[in-house]
């Protein structure tokens, strides 16, 4: 005779098993027996019209917590509906429910590429993720208001798909993906899923949606969990004879001149208006950078769905390195053309959209450009070349005084996204560069000028405004306006030898610059850095955000990436070692291909860089000890900016110098050390400005 605590076992065993549901034709009868639609039963269990065909033909089957509230419908109605015909209970009439409409999906834009695409949207089955809240985790801070949902994209722009065929979304959404290959993930991505997010400005593109695939993921695929070689890893992309690039091209799905890497863009030329393209991320094949992305690759799917989540609705749908993403940001947010009436024949045609970079590449004028660059090379160019990037400058050990050396502490100021501070209201050139010999010089024209600067005469403990490694020029150089209205302002006159100046101007990055600097500060505010704090309240807050919310802490870091990256990619290099001096490069081809842009960006953040350093030096008598792009490291009595940073009588900041705070522009600590540590460093000619965080180097924000 069993035991007692045997019987229970078997129960417990029994409860531990898989809720059972009936066979696929019994669901199709019971619900058919109820007289309820399969589109009134997807939209009770927030799913798909399709999602329940596949639950009655038995291609899928549901997974909690779906699976559960089905099985109870499937008893309840079993009850009431005996396969044999007799009724066990009349069943209690439901309250009428609003047909579930598909997601309409608008018109493109008249300059349609034909990677464009988007069919239809169907909304798929929906869970919250088990054992998670349905809602992201929050820390104390109020968190920014959410942006509204577009109907057509009711799941949100991306999910991150797991080897269970779990999809985890946005705000803990969970949807069932059918697919086993990758053609089937994109048929199901563009008709089933929901997911996409709408255009950032009224004459752009919809963002297509994103699949972001695990290792386990990539597997049941048919992608290997590693790619491997002996190139870049950039470079790395599956040879065009596997199985998976065979399967896309036999589904008539094409891929881009990258062909299939960790970033794959998959689509169809354009039907007309419609866009059918999607994007897949394979995190195993390195595809968020740990610089950029701390963590998230290691993360749970559903964190993952997080992070991007955020990132994309504050940001933009990520589409490759968060460098990429920072240049996308700004066509998607100055989109080159616009629908306009041809008054000929009345038609709507594509036509250039005013304040953006158009449609073309344009060469730049030969001081702008690099040394491999087409335009030097055929031309023999040797007039040199502009050199704004960030300071690198380590001041002289026999400018010290003694009492510097005697105090106690270096402390490290950083400066919030110093590079978008400095895109802020800037003029840029949007047309083509004219040459003009002896101009007089214009502050408001955006260019380059060569100009002998070498007279003017400075300060040593400050570092030069004129050179990245601040040391004082020798003869006549290129600069950019902003560097050369500078040397204005500090009552020089400046005679320009000869100029590469732009007619057609305009603050070409200000959209950009708005919407990063909204996701930066909202981040923050998450994490708990406030607008509202104090000073001393708001280093507090700063020593302890990252732990606040690890996810979040990666969306900011990934948000100052954007930054730095974006203004990189503007003058971005050619890559690979097969290339020959004089060829042309991908990047050529982009109408963002502007290195006079990222000039102009540099110059003003180094121009305003030493205003600040000089102001503090009339202000308090402080001098830095280092500069390094946007970190800059002074001696002080003690191990807090409070203990050396300029204050009025009232207790409030002294306007000029540098000011603590949570948005562009403003300070932060960045690390504190010993001044014996800082002048050890000097005196070995290292910059105490890289290593004052405890040993890691700062990121020079140039590329």
């Amino acid at each position: 005779m069993a035991s007692e605590e045997e019987l229970f076992a078997n129960i417990d065993a029994l409860l531990a098993e898989e809720p059972q549901l009936p066979p696929p034709a019994e669901r199709a009868r019971l619900r058919e027996a109820a007289g309820i639609t399969q589109a009134r039963l997807a939209q009770a269990l927030k799913s798909t019209t399709q999602t329940v065909k596949n639950w009655e033909n038995g291609r899928s089957e549901p997974k909690p917590p779906r699976l559960e509230a089905y099985q109870r419908l499937l008893k309840g109605w079993a009850a009431k509906y005996p396969a044999h015909g007799v009724l066990a209970a009349p069943a209690p009439m439901a309250a009428p429910q609003p047909e579930v409409p598909e997601a309409f999906t608008g018109p493109a834009a008249p300059d349609a590429t034909e990677t464009e695409t988007a069919a239809p949207v169907q909304a798929p089955a929906v869970q919250t993720a088990p054992g998670r809240p349905a809602t992201p985790r929050r820390p104390a801070a109020k968190e920014a208001a959410k942006p509204a949902t577009d109907p057509r994209f009711p799941h949100g722009p991306l999910a991150v798909l797991d080897g269970d065929g779990s999809a985890y979304g946005i705000d803990g959404i969970v949807l069932d993906c059918p697919a086993t290959t990758v053609p089937e993930l994109v048929e199901w991505t563009l008709k089933e899923s929901g997911l996409g997010a709408a255009k950032l400005n009224r004459y752009g593109k919809d963002s297509d949606p994103l699949i972001v695939l695990t290792a386990a993921a990539a597997v049941k695929l048919g992608l290997p969990e590693r790619l491997e070689g002996h190139e870049q890893r950039r470079s790395l992309r599956l040879p065009e004879d596997h199985p998976v690039v065979k399967q896309v091209a036999k589904a008539k799905w094409q891929l881009t001149q990258r062909g299939f890497g960790p970033w794959a863009r998959i689509y169809r030329k354009a039907q007309g208006r419609e866009r059918q393209c999607v994007q897949l991320a394979i995190l195993s094949w390195d595809a968020l950078d740990e610089r950029s992305w701390p963590g998230v690759s290691d993360m749970e799917p559903a964190d993952t769905a997080r992070v991007l989540g955020v990132y994309a609705q504050r940001v933009i749908t990520p589409r490759g390195s968060t460098a990429v993403s920072g240049l996308e940001l700004m066509t998607a947010l100055r989109p080159p053309t616009k629908a306009v009436q041809d008054p000929e024949t009345g038609n709507w045609v594509s036509g250039y959209n005013a304040g953006s970079l158009g449609t073309e590449p344009m060469d730049p004028a030969p001081p702008e450009a690099t040394p491999e660059h087409p335009v030097v090379v055929n031309s023999g160019w040797t007039g040199g070349f502009l050199n704004e990037e960030a300071y690198q400058w380590v001041r002289s050990v026999e400018t010290l005084t003694d009492e510097e050396c005697t105090l106690p502490f270096a402390v490290g100021l950083d400066l919030n996204t110093a590079f978008l501070a400095a895109a802020a209201r800037l003029a840029v050139g949007l047309s083509a560069p004219d040459h003009f010999h002896g101009p007089k010089f214009n502050p408001k024209i955006p260019g380059s000028w060569l100009v002998d600067l070498s007279r003017i005469e400075l300060d040593p403990r400050l570092p030069s405004p004129f050179t990245p490694e601040g040391t004082r020029p020798t003869g006549p150089a290129w600069y950019q306006t902003h560097t050369v209205a500078y040397a204005q302002e500090l009552g020089y006159d400046v005679h320009p030898i000869e100029a590469y100046l732009r007619r057609q101007t305009g603050a070409y990055l200000d959209p950009w610059h708005d919407r990063l600097k909204n996701a930066y500060v909202d981040t923050l505010a998450d994490l708990g850095v406030t607008r509202d704090l104090d000073d001393r309240q708001f280093l507090a807050a700063m020593e302890r955000h990252k732990q606040a919310d690890p996810a979040l802490a990666a969306v900011l870091t990934a948000i100052k990436a954007t930054v730095k990256g974006g203004v990189g990619k503007l003058r971005e290099r050619p890559q690979g070692r097969h290339y020959k001096e004089g060829e042309t490069w991908p990047a050529l081809q982009r109408p963002t291909w502007r290195p006079d842009i990222r000039a102009a960006v540099i110059s003003k953040a180094r121009v305003n860089m030493h205003r600040k350093l000089r102001n503090m030096a009339a202000m308090t008598g402080l001098y830095p000890l280092a500069v390094l792009s946007d970190c800059v490291v002074y001696p002080s009595l003690g191990e807090s900016p409070l203990d050396f940073l300029p204050y009025a009588a009232s207790g409030k900041p002294q306007p000029g110098g540098f000011r603590l705070g949570p948005t562009p522009g403003l300070a932060k600590l960045e690390g504190v050390q010993s001044m014996l540590w800082a002048v050890d460093l000097m005196e070995k000619g290292l910059n105490p400005a890289r290593h004052i965080k405890g040993g890691d180097a700062v990121l020079d924000e140039g590329e």
